[in-house]
């Protein structure tokens, strides 16, 4: 399981382009990025940036391939396959929620 302390909350800043099967283009805000010892694998969850703050979202979450500065806008993204990656992906969003819905 990924350890709390690798997480680290998206800013403003770090915006990410996704392209979809059809061409188009649409740009994301990064929520948070994590480290996983368990796949050593960095890892990156997206929500559309266009969303309004309450408005249901769909969150896309890749693997990644930091740059130098461990900037997730910067690398290359990757798709999750493995179930259990996408169980472990899914179990550090939902601690992510519940303590953000704590404060």
């Amino acid at each position: 399981m990924a350890e709390q302390e690798h997480l680290h909350p998206g800013d403003d800043e770090q915006l990410i382009t996704l392209i979809d099967d059809k061409g188009n283009e649409e740009l994301y805000q990064v929520l948070f990025t994590f480290d996983s010892e368990d796949y050593d694998k960095s890892y990156v969850l997206l929500y559309p940036q266009s969303a309004s703050d309450d408005e249901e979202v769909e969150i896309q979450a890749f693997s990644f391939t930091p740059d130098e500065n461990g900037d997730a806008s910067q690398g290359d993204l990757y798709p999750i396959e493995d179930d259990d990656e996408w169980a472990m992906v899914e179990e550090v969003l939902n601690t992510f929620l519940a303590d953000d819905d704590a404060e």
